[in-house]
Parts: structure tokens; sequence; C-alpha cells
């Protein structure tokens, strides 16, 4: 029942909404056992301009995390993309809330800031930069929640909005409650 729809939650019932959000793991998991070719793919792609081996490489990889190709859909697909992009970029680690990821990498409350404030192709221009930067620090980001904000990001469901601000907001008082805890410390 794992579908690329981001309303599957509205439209299935509850013991559905679990296996919605498996994916995310089941594609982590994919992503790093998979080829050198396929993950170089992934890390290469640009969602919105697929080339034929990154376009095999991303198939691959959302049909080993249960994501069903008759279930693909025009409107997602690019989100999908981008998590499969970002994953191959920075890992993932289900462990830790993202915005304590995001203090512990030390990425500034500008940057931060301005990655929960964008929409659109800005928010998909930003992603992967925040991405290259907690790679670059060593910490794999939390993809059920990233994950989750991509999906509901672009949508044009009302619902799916606020549930995206929501994750936002979530995001933004674990991030800026760790730096409060830090800056106490010292």
């Amino acid at each position: 029942m794992t579908t690329l729809e981001p309303t599957l939650e509205e439209h299935a019932p509850p013991e559905a909404a679990a296996t919605y959000r498996e994916p995310f793991g089941a594609l982590a998991a994919y992503i790093k056992r998979a080829s050198t070719g396929d993950r170089a793919a992934l890390a290469r792609l640009k969602p919105e301009a697929l080339q034929p081996h990154q376009l095999a490489a991303l198939a691959r990889a959302l049909s080993a995390a249960g994501l069903a190709p008759e279930q693909w859909h025009a409107d997602t697909w690019p989100r999908w993309a981008l998590i499969a992009h970002g994953m191959a970029l920075a890992g993932h680690d289900g462990k830790q809330k993202l915005g304590r990821q995001l203090a512990t990498a030390g990425v500034s409350e500008s940057r931060v800031t301005k990655l929960l404030t964008s929409r659109g192709d800005a928010f998909t221009q930003l992603l992967p930069r925040v991405l290259r930067l907690l790679a670059s620090k060593g910490v794999a980001p939390n993809w059920r929640e990233l994950g989750e904000l991509v999906l509901k990001e672009g949508s044009s469901l009302r619902s799916s909005q606020a549930e995206a601000e929501k994750i936002r907001l979530h995001i933004a008082g674990l991030y800026f409650s760790s730096l409060a805890r830090t800056e106490s410390k010292s």
C-alpha cells in the first residue's frame, strides 16, 4: 500500500500511515548498499532534469524501497528524486531529530531559517546545500522528518501545506532549543 502520493494518510486507514513512512528507511538502506555507479548517479542528479542513467538509478532505488511503479505520479516524482538525491549526499540517521542534528552540525541560524522559510524552487535549491554541509560535518539527517517535509512542501493540498508548516516548526523548535542548551553550557 506504499505510494508516492503525499496525501496517503488522508485516504487510507491508520495502519497504512505506518507503511507510508517506512520507505524512507528502506530507500536509505538501498542507497547505502547500492553500486558505486547508482550512488554517484543519485548524488549528481537534478530532480527537474534527470539523465537516463539517473532515472534508472532512481527507479531501482524507489522500487527497492517498496514504492510500486504503478503508483508513481508526475507531481511527486521530483520530490522523491530530491529525497533520493539527499540520501545519496548525506545518508540517513533516524535516531535523532533533525533540529538537533542541524544544531550538532553547527549549521548557522541564518541558513536554517532560510531553509525553513523557503518554498518551492528556493527550498529545492537550498536543501542540497544544507545536506552537503551536514555531510561535511559527518552528520546524517533524519529523513523520516525531512522526507515528510519534502513530500508535503510542494503539495497543492491545504492539509499537506499545514502539515509541512507543523514539521518546519518542530524542526525549528528543536534546533533553537538545542542551540540555547549549548550556549547555556558555555
